[in-house]
């Protein structure tokens, strides 16, 4: 039977208000869907260059279509619109960039037999299948493209499901890979609960599953894969540290440090969240940090000018408010902010957060940052250290030996120096630890799901 507790549905995320909403699919489509991708599979006979074609023309419509994807983008989760506009472009970039490349990533990988052998040796990448995706609603285009794009470009076919409050957003993304010429079967958007989820992934057709959100839906993702012996790849949540060691420009820093934290309204999984600042940086980095996210205001995400707008949905409004109320209950300091408007905060510093506190391990998703003073290298690198998370990472210093020493010794996924907001296609994404394993995105991103098959010849 069909759980009917999965709602599919666009709420306004300052009221809550239900504003569309759509039915999930039935366990007979659902079986269809799984059919036809199946079958889309098993009946490819196109090349890496002609499945090129479609994915950039893919890149067009998305450019075509820029402001109505940004429009609905922001009116499902409350993006400031010129972050989700930036969303969109950076989506069609990653279409062209795997397009670009795609006949050379999946070209065939001679392999030099050792001393003696004689003949030859080459791996052939080759698809596997169909593939489930599982997607979150921070960035409901975003997540797709870096997902979709490649696994597409090698012939593997796509099912996916995307957040129930993302819906406006999925049916757009399927009907651009329609348009673009991919046909029945290879991209489907499956508006399924999460029991029909478990049956999807339980399928021996679905060789593999990639999802992007909570470490509790990954870990239940990863139990039912791997009792299905399904290839899984999870990117999680992320408390990723800011290191600040020596700088040149402090000011620049700071604009950096606010930029990261205020991104996406401080719920992206792998922005900075824990600012660990050296102590003869430290006051003058509180002071000037402290001015710079007071002089943010919550604001309308539909204005060009916004820079926050309210928090994806009540639900998650209320779980920051929870957050930060045991935050100060075990005595941390409110810096700055910790002010609810509706299900807006405003930017949110806090400091004295100890090992004691809830706050010193959990990831909070919204525009709260928690600033610790650190005596040095081996202090920061600690405390960078101690959290169930190791999605990225990011480093101010001005001695180049050591960022690579410090970048060497952070248990995380990613590691930028003195730069925030570099995300491009060519860049692998992913984390260690709760943050979870695989990587998209990059020469890695295209190499999750596929089959690597020696050919051996003598």
């Amino acid at each position: 039977m069909t759980d009917t507790t999965t709602v599919y549905a666009v709420t306004d995320p300052a009221t809550g208000a239900t504003l569309a909403s759509y039915p999930t699919i039935t366990d007979d489509e659902l079986r269809a869907a799984i059919d036809a991708a199946d079958r889309a599979h098993a009946e490819d006979t196109s090349t890496v260059a002609d499945r090129a074609a479609l994915v950039h023309r893919v890149a067009e419509l998305y450019r075509e279509r820029r402001d109505d994807l940004a429009a609905t983008i922001v009116r499902e989760m409350a993006k400031p619109i010129e972050q989700a506009l930036g969303e969109i472009d950076f989506c069609a970039d990653i279409y062209d960039w795997y397009a670009d490349h795609a006949e050379e990533f999946l070209a065939d990988q001679p392999i030099t037999l050792a001393a003696g052998s004689e003949g030859s040796a080459f791996v052939r990448k080759s698809s596997v299948g169909v593939l489930l995706g599982i997607m979150p609603w921070n960035f409901p285009a975003y997540q797709i493209a870096r997902f979709a794009g490649p696994n597409l470009l090698i012939g593997n076919t796509v099912l996916l499901k995307h957040a129930p409050q993302c819906p406006e957003s999925a049916l757009a993304v399927e009907a651009i890979f329609h348009e673009a010429g991919f046909p029945e079967g290879a991209y489907t958007n499956v508006f399924a609960t999460n029991d029909q989820i478990a049956d999807v992934i339980a399928d021996p057709r679905v060789q593999g599953v990639s999802l992007t959100g909570s470490a509790r839906a990954g870990a239940a993702v990863a139990e039912i894969a791997g009792r299905n012996l399904t290839k899984v790849v999870l990117e999680l949540g992320g408390s990723d540290p800011f290191i600040l060691l020596s700088t040149d420009d402090l000011d620049a820093v700071v604009e950096s440090a606010v930029a990261t934290r205020l991104e996406g309204n401080g719920q992206v999984c792998n922005a900075a969240k824990r600012f660990l600042v050296v102590d003869d940086l430290y006051d003058a980095f509180l002071e000037k940090f402290t001015a710079a996210m007071a002089a943010v205001e919550p604001s309308d995400p539909t204005d060009p000018a916004a820079q926050l707008g309210p928090l994806s949905s009540p639900a998650a409004a209320d779980r920051l408010q929870e957050q930060l109320d045991a935050a100060r209950q075990q005595g941390a300091t409110v810096v700055t902010g910790g002010e609810r408007r509706g299900n807006a905060f405003t930017p949110t510093i806090l400091t004295g957060v100890t090992p004691e506190n809830d706050a010193y391990r959990e990831e909070f998703f919204g525009p709260v940052a928690v600033v610790h003073r650190v005596t040095g290298e081996d202090d920061a690198v600690r405390l960078a250290n101690d959290t169930p998370f190791g999605l990225g990472s990011y480093l101010f210093t001005t001695d180049h030996d050591q960022a690579l020493r410090v970048a060497d010794r952070i248990e995380a996924g990613m590691v930028y120096v003195n730069i925030v907001g570099a995300d491009s296609p060519e860049l692998p994404f992913g984390g260690v630890k709760a943050s979870g394993f695989g990587r998209e995105l990059g020469t890695f991103g295209i190499d999750e799901f596929v089959n690597k098959k020696l050919v051996r010849i003598g």
